[in-house]
């Protein structure tokens, strides 16, 4: 029993302060690790939305029924909109340097974030999974560019209702293996890994749009093919549809919105987080998004009039229609094309899923689980969401994946509405860390009950058309499709209105005598972040071993009478 205990004590993380609610990842970030500038958020916008994923918007929009251009309109208007919504709900974090986890325990109270996070755990492993597999696809475009006949000397043990093959199983397993050191990087030195994955993500989408324009013979029915549409009326119609285009494009970057207060805290000050993201984000959604409709369109005619989306199977189709019999320049060109997309997936797949699980694992666990733990955790356990069942179509991706907005949207509404309307851009960041009734965000139990009323109010109406959208059996009225189609801007507005009033209607004593009696939110931020600074500084002096922040608990987090 003593050995166990032994061992146990040894799984314990080093240096983590005393309260359970706190590790080194978790408590705000100090002046060492604010490293991102401009420059690092238009990279990690770049890596984020510039890859296989968003390149396939379009292929989730245009078998609609819309053209390539009303699916332009969609993807440039909600992209626009989901910028506005990454920014205004970052800005918590480029503030006071506080990470998604510790930002909803403002919202939902200290427990009550726990089923926030817990939702963006799950999606976690399923965007991780997703990506995975994408990026799978991309290793077996590499393997055939060494061995045409893979499939025949990797016999297919798989079941046929699995949508795939042992040899592209292989491939996956070797992607995920190939990931792992990358989520060794903590996040305040990514820099070097954003140059490299940016410069290798950004050239090869070029030279793709380039050699499919100057090689092509006329553009496919992709851009000039319409089916016949009524302008307005239902949700069958053009108005509609677009409408749903707007919002699934919110939807399918819905998950990277609610939690980008985890890199938005690194900034070194807030004007970068602002703008680095301002511009970036809409930029390269729109840029990536684009290149996937005119270089479908642009080979539809090579491929024998088949709309290829996804750049592996384009590769692939290259490499097939090669008169050569796969010539070695040929298959040389795919390898590096097919290397060049597996650095693209793994610069979206290590940030944008590997580390933010890893950062709300560690805030679920700060005793046992930090960034890295947290992150290998998420690599470890994606196969458990099956994710070939994910990429089969188009369709699967958008209702499936962009549809999980519905429960997303109301979630970042209220972190917009807490920050800017309730708190007026006043935190308590030390009381954050304390979960006691001396706690301004105890509220009730460790419950703010107005956030769970306000989520419902903003995901139910939405629920209807979630659930027939999902399985195609069910049918519901028009106005519940139409609803749904609205679904991540309606949720988040009505989320931000419903907690706004109820904290308005039944207002939280402590929490507004914090408010009223604090000073201004610019002098607040200053003066945490020096306290924090200070803190971690004291700490680190302290011992030539390493940072012992035990005794940090104790001066900083000082208990006090719930107003």
């Amino acid at each position: 029993m003593a050995t166990t205990r032994s061992w146990i004590r040894k799984l314990e993380l080093p240096h983590v302060h005393v309260s359970r609610w706190i590790n080194d990842d978790i408590r705000p970030i100090e002046a060492g690790r604010r490293t991102w500038r401009f420059l690092d958020f238009q990279n990690y916008w770049l890596l984020i939305n510039c890859n296989i994923s968003t390149y396939l918007t379009g292929s989730a929009l245009i078998p609609l029924g819309l053209t390539w251009w009303q699916a332009m309109i969609c993807i440039i208007i909600g992209n626009l909109i989901a910028m506005v919504a990454t920014v205004v709900n970052s800005l918590a974090g480029a503030h006071y340097h506080i990470g998604f986890p510790v930002v909803n325990r403002m919202v939902w109270g200290m427990y009550g974030s726990y089923f926030v996070i817990l939702n963006r755990i799950f999606l976690s492993l399923i965007w991780y999974g997703f990506q995975a597999w994408v990026g799978g696809e991309c290793i077996y475009t590499i393997l055939l560019s060494f061995d045409p006949k893979l499939e025949t000397h990797i016999p297919n043990h798989m079941p046929e209702d699995t949508g795939m093959t042992t040899a592209s199983f292989v491939a996956y397993i070797i992607f995920c293996v190939v990931s792992l050191p990358f989520v060794w990087i903590q996040p305040h030195r990514l820099q070097k890994f954003f140059y490299v994955a940016c410069t290798i993500t950004i050239v090869f989408f070029f030279v793709l749009l380039i050699w499919s324009l100057a090689t092509m013979d006329g553009f496919g029915g992709t851009i000039v093919d319409a089916v016949a549409l009524p302008s307005t009326g239902g949700p069958e119609s053009v108005a509609w549809l677009m409408v749903y285009g707007i919002v699934s494009t919110i939807g399918s970057i819905a998950a990277g919105i609610l939690n980008q207060n985890d890199y938005a805290r690194f900034a070194a000050e807030p004007r970068y987080a602002i703008w680095g993201q301002a511009i970036s984000f809409p930029f390269y959604g729109i840029l990536c998004s684009m290149i996937g409709i005119i270089v479908t369109a642009a080979t539809q005619q090579r491929f024998g009039g088949e709309a290829v989306w996804n750049p592996p199977n384009v590769l692939q189709e290259i490499m097939a229609l090669d008169d050569d019999g796969y010539g070695s320049r040929t298959r040389a060109a795919v390898f590096f094309g097919a290397l060049a997309l597996v650095v693209s997936q793994i610069g979206v797949n290590v940030p944008g899923n590997a580390l933010s699980g890893g950062f709300d694992l560690a805030a679920v666990s700060p005793r046992w689980i930090n960034i890295r733990r947290g992150s290998y955790i998420v690599a470890i356990l994606n196969p458990i969401v099956n994710p070939w069942r994910l990429v089969n179509t188009a369709t699967t991706f958008l209702s499936v994946l962009s549809s999980y907005s519905v429960f997303l949207g109301p979630m970042t509404g209220l972190m917009v509405a807490s920050y800017i309307l309730v708190s007026r851009w006043k935190v308590n960041v030390d009381d954050l860390y304390r979960a006691d009734t001396s706690s301004i965000y105890w509220f009730t139990y460790g419950v703010n009950w107005r956030a769970p009323i306000a989520w419902l109010a903003g995901a139910v109406p939405c629920m209807p058309g979630f659930v027939a959208a999902v399985n195609t059996s069910v049918s519901v009225p028009d106005g519940l499709i139409e609803l749904y189609y609205l679904s991540y801007l309606y949720s988040f507005l009505a989320a931000a209105s419903v907690y706004y009033a109820l904290h308005q209607v039944f207002p939280d004593k402590a929490l507004d005598h914090f408010i009223q009696a604090a000073p201004s939110s610019t002098i607040l931020r200053a003066s945490y972040q020096e306290k924090w600074d200070e803190s971690f500084e004291g700490a680190s002096s302290g011992s030539s071993s390493g940072p012992d922040r035990k005794h940090i608990a104790n001066e900083v987090i000082v208990p006090r009478e719930r107003v």
